[in-house]
């Protein structure tokens, strides 16, 4: 019998706790996985590399304030922005008020939003046709596949911030590199349908030259109009999109406050179990010691059963949370979750996790038994 075959026949010599203790360790794990992926996607992935060269100028104070429309062509004077687009949260209802049948709706400029958000891809034909139908709309790929959309298709927004019911045309349909769950159609039938919205605002999407350039223009579109009626707060898009989750909360403590107590819990579990196993193998141990087994190799064959227990829960545990994550991705209420998945390199982390926890669970109970004596250790009665 080879040591790994010992080690792997001793991990499992009492089934029951075994299990048990990686059913524990397992779910413990998928809840660190979910924990760790929207983490991931909150605060360090940057989305598209096209993302990274796009800032959102808003007002100051608050979201519900509107900009004059002439802003776009101030801001586009500055150095290092590309292009200006503005856009209009409109906010209706599809069908009904079911969560489910909510989705994004923005007016826009049809001859400007493709030329900011140039990771959005629409056929050619498709934004022609969008940019000479006043009354047209063109949908995220994934909306259109929700609902069974194509172009053609007539639907119609019930207002609900304003007094007006757009029927729109679907003239095309486009994929983002993230599913935005987005509808946009012309400003100026907005305008058209809201007279108090004319040369009105909500928001401008800047398209920076370089990545580089983004701070930079924050600092000077602001300061443009530092001294205006409607001062502006500009900022990149990711860190746009941050201003929505802050308001959930300190969201960044909780994953931490979840994530820490997940790890102290399974650290508790994996040492108690191996604690019971150890104190129960003593005369084991002391036959071992018989047979010519250093101290350093008990040591190492207790510590690796705890890994091998461990790291085959995390594996379950991953899986789990990869699968919730899916789940909640693809929900119909997914919001800032949509489009959020388990990569690699996060169950790879939370694969090691798991194998140091083992490892520091069974480090004390192991070299308790690695110093036994081998008289005292023959004598035991478990």
């Amino acid at each position: 019998m080879t040591l790994t075959t010992f080690v792997t026949k001793s991990a499992f010599r009492n089934k029951r706790r075994t299990a048990l203790t990686m059913v524990s360790i397992a779910l413990s794990l998928a809840l660190l996985t979910v924990m760790m992926t929207i983490w991931r996607a909150f605060y360090i992935d940057n989305g598209s590399e096209q993302s990274t060269q796009r800032l959102i100028t808003r007002h100051r104070v608050s979201l519900t304030f509107s900009l004059p429309i002439y802003y776009a062509q101030k801001i586009k004077t500055v150095p290092g922005v590309v292009e200006v687009v503005p856009r209009q949260w409109f906010g209706g209802l599809y069908i009904d008020d079911k969560p489910e049948h909510f989705f994004a709706q923005f007016a826009t400029d049809p001859q400007l939003l493709f030329k900011v958000y140039t990771d959005f891809q629409i056929p050619p034909d498709q934004l022609d046709a969008w940019q000479h139908d006043r009354a047209g709309a063109v949908v995220d790929s994934e909306l259109a596949k929700k609902y069974g959309w194509k172009v053609g298709d007539r639907i119609v927004l019930k207002g609900t911030i304003w007094d007006a019911n757009p029927e729109l045309t679907i003239r095309g349909i486009f994929k983002a590199p993230q599913p935005t769950q987005s509808l946009y159609f012309d400003r100026k039938y907005f305008e058209e349908a809201v007279p108090i919205m004319k040369d009105q605002s909500g928001t401008f999407g800047i398209l920076a030259d370089t990545p580089g350039d983004v701070p930079k223009i924050a600092t000077a579109v602001d300061d443009m109009f530092h001294n205006s009626p409607q001062q502006t707060k500009t900022e990149s898009e990711k860190a746009f999109g941050l201003d929505f989750v802050a308001m959930l909360g300190n969201v960044k403590a909780f994953i931490l406050g979840i994530c820490g107590a997940v790890v102290f819990a399974t650290l508790l579990v994996a040492a108690n179990t191996m604690a019971m196993s150890i104190r129960e193998r003593t005369r084991e141990v002391a036959v071992l010691k018989t047979l010519g087994f250093t101290r350093k190799v008990v040591l190492a064959l207790f510590v690796g059963e705890a890994i091998v227990v461990a790291i085959l829960a995390g594996v379950i545990g991953i899986l789990i949370g990869t699968g919730l994550m899916f789940m909640a991705s693809h929900n119909p209420q997914a919001g800032f979750f949509q489009g959020i998945g388990v990569n690699a390199v996060t169950m790879v982390l939370a694969l090691l996790l798991a194998g140091l926890v083992g490892c520091v669970a069974a480090l004390f109970p192991s070299y308790h038994a690695s110093q036994v004596d081998i008289v005292e250790g023959l004598r035991y009665i478990g």
